[in-house]
């Protein structure tokens, strides 16, 4: 049995430990990939004759010319989020299993937005300066602690799905919107289902969590900021393409926000000029709620614990079809 690594070494360095590599070697003949990158002639060499194959960040599409060289293919485990990058027709067409490592990513995704809840609701970054400028003194009200408070959750994929897990300690009422999942499903999860417009107009702080798809581009918009509550907090950790960033700077300019916090802009990095820059209350951080350092390891044992699931015939953990790419990130 054969696993080939086709991610460029630093990738593989980066999220496969020399445990989990030796681990990978018990199960079977590991190929690696000895190069900086992952051209497609590179790619052929390493998944010839592979039963499984392993992807990562830098990895292109796994075209039928590519998969042509590994006939007896089973699982393709991808040791990084979106398979969008490196997915094909072939790839499904042939049957051959595909695993993402995207709910492992969304565990730091979720603890970001935890902290932008906690760290906005007690206004931190306000009172930070304050000080730093040679204050002391502030006015109480504009501290709110995670209590008797409602929180919005726009998305209950992974990240979504963590960070209502996250909040359940806290004494708060969650209201989540998700057209793609069930209100079993997002009650299991500690929530209640809602439609956007009452998460709008009941949320104190508000967090997205939703995929980058046609239906979601600019899903908050001049006319659904106007039904959110007066020093309401927004948080987007999803993608920028979900804001009218204009549009929010305007609402922010009129002062109706308490602070928009926002890891991802449209586009990254935002530019110089943009006026979303100028307000003190939006924070924006340069897209690292997903960047995993010290816990890219985590992917490294996900992967490996899939290839053993395939192997010994059990249902993967964290399988995607086709027909769930439609409304992935």
């Amino acid at each position: 049995m054969k696993i080939a690594l086709l991610m460029n070494q630093k990738t593989r360095q980066d999220t496969f430990t020399e445990a989990t590599l030796a681990k990978l070697r018990s199960l079977g003949e590991v190929s690696l990939n000895e190069t900086m990158g992952a051209e497609p002639d590179v790619v052929k060499a390493v998944i010839r004759d592979a039963d499984i194959a392993v992807t990562s960040w830098g990895n292109g599409s796994l075209t039928a010319d590519i998969l042509d060289c590994a006939l007896g293919l089973k699982l393709v485990a991808h040791a990084a989020g979106s398979v969008k990058p490196i997915v094909s027709d072939a790839l499904f067409d042939r049957n051959i299993l595909l695993s993402s490592s995207a709910r492992v990513l969304s565990r730091g995704v979720s603890e970001t937005a935890l902290g932008f809840t906690i760290t906005a609701a007690k206004n931190f970054y306000a009172l930070n300066q304050l000080v730093h400028d040679g204050g002391w003194k502030h006015d109480r009200r504009s501290i709110t602690e995670l209590f008797d408070i409602t929180i919005g959750v726009v998305g209950c994929g992974f990240a979504g799905a963590h960070y209502i897990e996250l909040l359940r300690p806290f004494d708060v009422t969650i209201l989540a919107y998700d057209p793609y999942q069930d209100e079993a499903k997002i009650r299991a999860l500690g929530a209640q289902k809602a439609d956007l417009e009452h998460i709008l107009r009941e949320s104190d702080i508000i967090s997205l969590h939703a995929p980058s798809i046609p239906e979601t581009r600019h899903m908050i918009n001049a006319d659904t900021l106007a039904q959110m509550k007066d020093n309401v907090i927004l948080i987007n950790t999803a993608r920028g393409s979900l804001i009218d960033e204009a549009a929010l700077y305007a609402h922010m300019a009129a002062g109706k926000i308490k602070y928009a916090c926002l890891d991802v802009t449209d586009p990254e990095p935002p530019a110089v000029d943009n006026p979303l820059r100028t307000l003190p209350n939006c924070i924006i951080t340069p897209h690292l709620a997903g960047q995993a350092n010290n816990g890219l390891g985590r992917i490294g044992v996900h992967v490996c614990e899939e290839i053993m699931r395939c192997l010994g015939n059990e249902p993967l953990a964290t399988r995607v079809t086709r027909e769930m790419l439609s409304t992935m990130a």
